[in-house]
């Protein structure tokens, strides 16, 4: 999803444009390059004009250090007032960013702002979906632009997730259990959404380019990386955010291999079946996960310190094993979407009888096996409905697909406001722990509630939650302001950003945290509260270092 406002235009040319311009030379270090291939092409050895082939790659590399010398990073240092200027835009950004961040361990590594015991109410939570329901028909109900109603579309499922998520959260907020079966399907669904989405990006653009999937990355991990670093969390603490990427990556590599035979359906359904496969023998096969992720404990390990245990990957194998093939059916969803967009057109097609007889046939056998799997699966308690769950969650998501999609009336009609919530999932999913409710200790579930006004838990609910949507939505609107700074479309001032991301950061955390030992700055955690302060601190800065 895009924001609404523009990030990174301030409206003249000089501060939307890349401070490599600025060099004395006069020559921009790209176009530099492009002379050093043309020279390349006309000379038979393969190098500059009466040069080696090797001298030619030095000073490839030469140019590479030029760039680099001349990034942006470099002359805000200098204090350059065009460099501090033209990237003014990015600097309030990672200074909003920042006081953000600051707001997170004020809320919830603090005694400042106080904490309450969640309470859980059937009619209160049934109550507020309901309103929130209604409100959104009434006031955001919203045709599709394009005049043929399209299946499945981008609208529709951002809607899909917007109302998903809504009782996600509330769900976590009233700590409803008996909706736990309900969860594990919406996380299934959006899982499938990222096979599905995902596949039909690839499928229709072949666009496998390193800075597609670069910006893929610093969508799902930019902010949980500073939620971790911030406060001292572990990667898994935010468990939707590995799958995600996981699966994301998963569907990168199945369509990215051998990707000119993508078109042949035929050798899709092969690498469908190679997929399920992979899944049977990486999941099914429990020795061999941990054999694959014991060395990778460190960043997908996990304990909860209010329940500790002795198996760091257990979280990781349960989570991600829940929906370990519906991001394969997502994938095969997309590939049968053509075909299902033309019977639902032939079925509009038909005369009015017919038509309303093919409905009403469809809708009734949905009825039956939506019927069964309630009574035989959905109602099951929830350890044995999660040993079902990985081979049955296709089904309600089916159900609602075809039902959502049944007339050309429903695949025009969205609801905006569902929809623009679905645009901010990831970040509600994660700030949600922090200014929302409160975890209280690195690495903790959020067990209580944040309180801005005591006494008076609605009005609290009221204020705190516009709060915590305002933030997250800051938040989404930063991550893409920060991500088209950082993340440039050619592939060789990505590399260069890179590089020098890795640099500026690693010095910087090396610096911030012997200042720590020197000073004798501690958290509660001890050591481990000097690299998470340190690294918090230095990436902060180091993302300006990587300033297109």
């Amino acid at each position: 999803p895009h924001s609404s406002k523009s990030s990174g235009n301030a409206g003249n040319d000089l501060e939307g444009a890349s401070l490599v311009h600025l060099g004395t030379d006069g020559i921009h270090p790209s176009d530099a390059t492009a002379i050093i291939k043309v020279q390349l092409a006309q000379d038979g050895s393969g190098g500059l004009p009466g040069t080696p082939r090797s001298a030619a790659a030095a000073h490839l590399s030469g140019n590479l250090l030029a760039q680099m010398a001349d990034s942006p990073f470099v002359h805000i240092l200098m204090l350059d007032h065009r460099a501090i200027m033209a990237a003014r835009t990015t600097l309030r950004a990672m200074a909003e960013f920042g006081l953000l961040m600051c707001w997170y361990y004020l809320c919830d590594r603090t005694a400042v702002l106080g904490e309450g015991d969640k309470f859980y109410n059937r009619d209160q939570f049934m109550f507020l979906f309901v309103i929130l329901t209604a409100v959104a028909v009434g006031c955001s109900l919203q045709v599709v632009k394009p005049p043929q109603p399209a299946l499945l579309g981008r609208q529709q499922t951002e809607e899909w997730k917007g109302w998903m998520q809504v009782l996600f959260l509330l769900y976590h907020y009233f700590e409803a259990k008996e909706f736990y079966n309900a969860i594990r399907l919406f996380i299934a669904a959006y899982v499938w959404m990222t096979g599905f989405g995902n596949f039909l990006y690839y499928f229709k653009t072949n666009d496998f380019s390193i800075g597609r999937f670069a910006g893929m990355m610093w969508r799902l991990n930019f902010l949980v990386l500073f939620a971790c670093v911030v406060l001292e969390n572990s990667y898994m603490l935010y468990y939707i955010c590995p799958m995600h990427t996981l699966f994301t990556l998963m569907v990168y590599a199945s369509l990215g291999i051998a990707s000119h035979l993508n078109q042949n359906r035929v050798f899709m359904l092969l690498k469908l079946l190679c997929c399920v496969a992979a899944v049977v023998v990486l999941w099914d096969i429990k020795p061999v996960f941990y054999a694959i992720w014991w060395p990778f404990t460190w960043l997908v390990g996990y304990t909860d310190p209010r329940k500790p245990g002795d198996d760091p990957l257990h979280e990781w194998y349960f989570r991600s094993s829940l929906d370990r093939y519906i991001w394969i059916y997502g994938m095969l969803c997309a590939i049968m979407h053509p075909w299902a967009s033309g019977v639902v057109n032939w079925i509009d097609g038909l005369p009015l009888f017919r038509r309303a007889a093919t409905r009403t046939t469809i809708l009734s056998i949905c009825g039956v096996v939506g019927y069964v799997w309630y009574t035989n699966i959905y109602t099951l308690p929830r350890m044995e409905y999660n040993k079902v769950h990985p081979f049955t969650s296709w089904i309600p998501i089916t159900l609602w697909a075809v039902m959502r999609n049944m007339t050309p009336t429903l695949r025009l009609h969205h609801l905006r406001l569902y929809g623009w919530l679905g645009c901010i999932t990831l970040e509600t999913y994660i700030c949600q722990f922090h200014i929302w409710m409160r975890t209280d200790v690195p690495d903790g579930q959020p067990k209580q509630l944040l309180v801005l006004i005591p006494g008076y838990p609605l009005l609290n609910f009221v204020l705190v939650t516009g709060l915590y949507i305002l933030v997250s939505h800051r938040l989404f609107e930063l991550t893409t302001a920060l991500k088209t700074a950082a993340m440039p479309s050619s592939n060789q001032l990505l590399l260069r950003n890179m590089i020098i991301l890795a640099v500026a950061g690693t010095t910087l955390y090396l610096s911030v945290y012997g200042g720590l030992n020197l000073f004798g700055t501690k958290s509660s955690d001890g050591c481990r509260g000097q690299h998470e302060q340190a690294m918090a601190m230095s990436c902060l800065v180091a993302m300006l270092a990587s300033r297109q």
